[in-house]
């Protein structure tokens, strides 16, 4: 597994141990780096070149908004997470092409949703090139009443999690498995799915609507469904910029 070369920078000595106390909780986050400055953080930023970079807005001399500028224009720019104690930021943050944003204190579901949005945007970045040349042609293999059903991914709408099994949803049917969702969002990286939620993964083919629902979140309509799908307020974005033109 590839890890995740990560860098914190922030000048609260607190904040940065707290920060990688929660993402030392992912083994693929490789913490490379610290620093307490703007100034610093472009120095380790550029002589290590991470795949994202954890920044704190209010800085003395160099803030943070000020160290995202600089990055953005590097030959191979890391994704930028803001880390703030005011949410107000998150319009300036995204003003500067950063990927997400954290509110202080930090707190395990942030962390979470943010790693998602992290990994989901470096995936897609890794592998997009590499699927456009390669045909795949395998089908996921699911037990159904004794038999082996083998289904044609681009025929699955969605899945989620629900207790301890995994819900595949196609057109007319559902099918029931013991697979966890991360392994199966594995197996299904050649094709165009996207989770929107810790718990569900959209093939985005099939979305048709975009709904506005509470708090800056989101559900999906999908071909062929009913109900809709939920779509975490940190993954909006991500999914706008998958789906639109």
């Amino acid at each position: 597994m590839k890890k995740i070369k990560t860098i914190i920078i922030d000048d609260e000595p607190y904040s940065r141990d707290e920060l990688t106390f929660l993402l030392k909780e992912y083994e693929d986050i490789e913490i490379i780096g610290e620093a307490d400055s703007g100034e610093k953080g472009l120095e380790i930023v550029m002589r290590n070149e991470p795949d994202v970079v954890f920044v704190d807005i209010e800085m003395p001399q160099m803030s943070g908004l000020e160290l995202a500028k600089a990055l953005t224009n590097m030959k191979q720019a890391p994704l930028i997470i803001f880390a703030t104690a005011y949410a107000d930021y998150a319009v300036k943050a995204f003003r500067v092409q950063a990927l997400d944003y954290l509110v202080k204190p930090f707190d395990e579901e942030q962390i979470e949703d943010v790693i998602g949005r992290i990994k989901e945007r470096l995936h897609n970045t890794d592998f997009k090139e590499k699927e456009k040349s390669t045909a795949a042609v395998g089908k996921l293999a699911v037990e159904d009443d004794g038999r082996i059903v083998y289904i044609p991914p681009k025929d699955i709408t969605y899945l989620f999690r629900e207790e301890r099994e995994t819900i595949i949803c196609t057109k007319d049917r559902t099918f029931r498995l013991r697979t966890p969702i991360k392994e199966l969002e594995e197996k299904l990286r050649a094709y165009p799915f996207f989770r929107t939620h810790k718990s569900y993964l959209v093939n985005l083919d099939k979305v048709e609507e975009l709904i506005p629902w509470f708090n800056g979140a989101f559900q999906v309509k999908v071909v062929g469904r009913k109900e809709e799908i939920p779509v975490s307020r940190n993954y909006v974005k991500a999914l706008r910029e998958q789906l639109e033109l």
